[in-house]
């Protein structure tokens, strides 16, 4: 039997978070991955601190921000690459009465620090009323991360490439297969209806769909778009533009529908020829009160669960990373706002 501090299942965004938190504090683990490509390894990457549809902010936007710049630094240290990209969110204005009410907005001490005065006109793209610039906004390389860190576990062999079976989990003397282990905690995103442990967690699948576009005429490189959906560039030929949000359309094929809606979207702005090149989603594991749900089992006191991080996964998912090994290892309470606790 191997005996390990940590045993994750789930291999997004919360589950590699928090194994940088156990690489930290010299803690062993391993991470179980299915091999499937989940939610986070399909997102856009995006790292926003401002809601664009109504130009206000969410609970410590500023800290989830800053924790991540400092966490990514921190994996560099050991993958040897940086994965942030610095390509500042520019929304384009439908009207007037956007720009008015950016500027007003600009002035409220929670987004002084996020909505820039300063507006852009931007070559190629439709953006008769300028387009406004997020501060402190940027993206992840979602490819690189994920390959990157993957590639780092394995080669510690803390990755195992399998699908987690509950059944051979035995809780009352902490063993699976031929693990021992201390804790385990479980960020499988919408899977864990599957967890008999917490399946009752309530997680709602949110399905999004993105497409990567061949432009006949290219648009700006060191930024990201948004109008109704977010447009950078994913390479020299491919653009990302998405992503959808369904709660209705939930089956597992693309919805026509969904890239219709993707298609019209982008035509608003980009007046050129594009070409689809192919068609992605995945379903985000989203909450009603949009924070994450994490805490400890009610019954087995070294279960956990991480989830419930929805389309702001990569904050979501660092900061609240913290909390979590706190509380587990510094028995330091978790903010009520994110606690398993709340539903009960």
């Amino acid at each position: 039997m191997k005996n390990v501090d940590y045993i994750i299942v789930g291999d997004g965004y919360a589950g590699l978070f928090f194994a940088h938190q156990l690489i930290k504090n010299n803690k062993s683990f391993v991470i179980f991955s299915e091999g499937k490509k989940s939610a986070s390894q399909v997102s856009a990457g995006i790292i926003n601190p401002v809601v664009l549809k109504k130009f206000t902010t969410f609970w410590k936007a500023q800290e989830q921000i800053d924790f991540l710049k400092i966490s990514l630094k921190e994996i560099e240290n050991y993958t040897g690459k940086n994965y942030l990209i610095e390509a500042p969110i520019h929304r384009i204005f439908h009207d007037e009465n956007e720009q008015r009410l950016w500027l007003k907005k600009s002035e409220n001490d929670e987004l002084i620090n996020f909505l820039d005065k300063n507006f852009d006109h931007l070559n190629v793209l439709k953006n008769d009323f300028q387009t406004g610039k997020v501060n402190q906004s940027a993206r992840l390389n979602v490819n690189g991360f994920f390959s990157g860190l993957f590639d780092f576990l394995e080669n510690r062999g803390d990755l195992i490439k399998e699908k987690f079976y509950y059944s051979e989990l035995d809780t009352e003397n902490s063993t699976y297969k031929d693990f021992t282990f201390k804790n385990i905690l479980f960020c499988e995103g919408m899977a864990v209806k599957e967890n008999p442990f917490f399946s009752d967690i309530p997680v709602i699948p949110n399905k999004g769909h993105h497409i990567k576009v061949k432009l006949s005429k290219q648009i700006p490189q060191n930024i990201t778009i948004k109008k109704k959906h977010f447009l950078f560039p994913v390479n020299d030929e491919l653009y990302f533009y998405g992503g959808t949000y369904d709660r209705e359309q939930l089956h597992h094929n693309i919805d026509d529908s969904a890239v219709e809606q993707l298609k019209k979207g982008l035509e608003e702005f980009y007046p050129y020829d594009f070409e689809i090149d192919h068609v992605n989603f995945g379903f985000r594991p989203t909450v009603k009160d949009r924070r994450p749900i994490i805490g400890r089992h009610s019954k087995h006191q070294n279960l956990y669960v991480f989830n419930g991080l929805g389309a702001r996964g990569i904050l979501n998912g660092c900061y609240f990373s913290k909390n979590l090994y706190d509380f587990i290892e510094e028995n330091i309470p978790l903010p009520k706002e994110i606690s398993i606790e709340r539903f009960k």
